[in-house]
């Protein structure tokens, strides 16, 4: 009777050893890292993703998979990098659906970023909810700070308001004796971050805020709002807005010749779209920055990198260094664990520090670090934008200094008759 027993459960456990044997070796082999984007390639946000986050994407693939892919040591071999990229149409309710299609249904390897502190805000969560890696790009973290420790899986590259622009613009403003600011700021998570943190770094510095108006993102006339501001004489005038907003800002300044001391438009003033736009009349303006070519060789090298054979108007002095360190941090980060595992590479990313563009590069509590920093303002001088102030950390490459107050705009012609 056991003999009978035991020799068809024999039988059933080798047929079982065998099933599975066959599914494992005939299990399909790793060829490739799938990632997966929700970005804005239409609506009123895909101005900042074509000019920011994209060609650095672009460029960082092309590269890697030029070199064969990434090594990962789980399947011996290099891995090349496959992008699956779905329009949100700037919208962040179609953002937060797709992040979820690319996790649960394309099963991609890894996430890659929306574009903006808002989509950033909810984009996060999802990630972390499904333990997937989120390398941010465009997008501040002001409000996101306080929430970093419940999402481990969260990394911010961007410099953002009081990591630690607004503080060194303040300095700059300060050192050279302003004493009053008028702040536009947008209507959104980006513009009530910095317009919070510009309210209490400014008066630190015996600056006085004198006006601060919020307007929608959309909003298409600026002059009534420059008319206030121009009334008030204020030193400094701060447009804390997305691109259309600090370019209708800028033109209507000019039309109104209103001239404070000094100008801070952003993000915007960072981008090389801005000085094709203005040329000369740039002079003196300030925005957000980390390097320019002068920062250092591997600096040079990746800008020259970036816009061969493209117009100087696809440059961006601020993000583009911060986004390349992050992706090449992100690649060292995959080689040390030898595997694509989330959570090892995660653990990684916590705990080394990489050599990149930036010079020695490491996340502190999920935001890149200060001491990673090469620059936080800039300002268009002679065509170029210099990088004006950095604050005391040692990484800091200060390539002109701050000029105080910026010179007049350019009268307009005469119109012709």
């Amino acid at each position: 009777m056991k003999k009978k027993v035991f020799l068809p459960l024999l039988m059933a456990i080798f047929v079982l050893m065998f099933l599975f044997s066959a599914t494992v070796t005939t299990a399909p082999a790793k060829d490739k890292i799938v990632v997966g984007m929700s970005r804005p390639l239409s609506g009123p946000m895909a101005k900042i993703g074509d000019s920011a986050f994209r060609p650095v994407y672009e460029t960082f693939v092309a590269e890697v998979n030029a070199q064969g892919g990434i090594f990962v040591k789980e399947f011996n071999k290099k891995l090349p990098i496959e992008l699956k990229v779905y329009d949100d149409k700037s919208d962040t309710g179609t953002m937060t659906r797709l992040t979820e299609k690319l996790i649960l249904e394309d099963k991609v390897d890894f996430l890659w970023p929306a574009c903006g502190t808002h989509n950033i805000f909810a984009q996060a969560p999802i990630a972390n909810k499904y333990s997937y890696i989120l390398l941010t790009a465009e997008g501040g973290a002001t409000s996101i700070t306080p929430m970093l420790q419940s999402l481990p899986y969260l990394f911010i590259s961007l410099s953002f308001s009081d990591w630690y622009q607004i503080p060194v613009w303040a300095d700059l403003l300060a050192e050279k004796g302003a004493k009053t600011a008028y702040i536009i700021s947008m209507a959104d998570l980006f513009g009530i971050e910095y317009a919070g943190v510009s309210s209490i770094e400014l008066p630190k510095r015996g600056i006085n805020i004198v006006g601060i108006k919020s307007v929608p993102p959309d909003i298409k006339d600026l002059s009534t709002i420059l008319k206030e501001a121009q009334k008030t004489k204020a030193d400094a005038l701060m447009v804390l807005a997305y691109p259309d907003a600090v370019i209708l800002a800028t033109k209507q300044s000019m039309e109104i010749g209103y001239n404070p001391k000094a100008f801070l438009g952003g993000p915007g003033v960072n981008f090389g779209f801005y000085h094709a736009i203005f040329g000369p009349a740039t002079e003196g303006v300030s925005g957000f920055s980390m390097a320019n070519r002068k920062t250092s060789p591997a600096m040079k090298e990746l800008f020259d990198k970036l816009y061969k054979n493209k117009p100087e108007a696809a440059n961006d002095w601020w993000g583009h260094p911060l986004y390349w360190a992050g992706y090449e941090f992100w690649k060292q980060a995959i080689e040390k664990a030898g595997t694509l595992d989330q959570k090892k590479i995660k653990d990684v990313m916590v705990a080394e520090t990489f050599n990149t563009v930036l010079g020695p590069t490491s996340f502190k509590g999920g935001l890149m670090a200060k001491e990673s920093h090469t620059g936080e303002i800039g300002q268009w001088q002679k065509g170029l934008f210099e990088t004006v102030g950095g604050g005391k950390w040692p990484n800091t490459k200060v390539t002109a200094p701050f000029v105080y107050p910026k010179p007049k705009w350019p009268v307009p012609a005469p119109a012709k008759k």
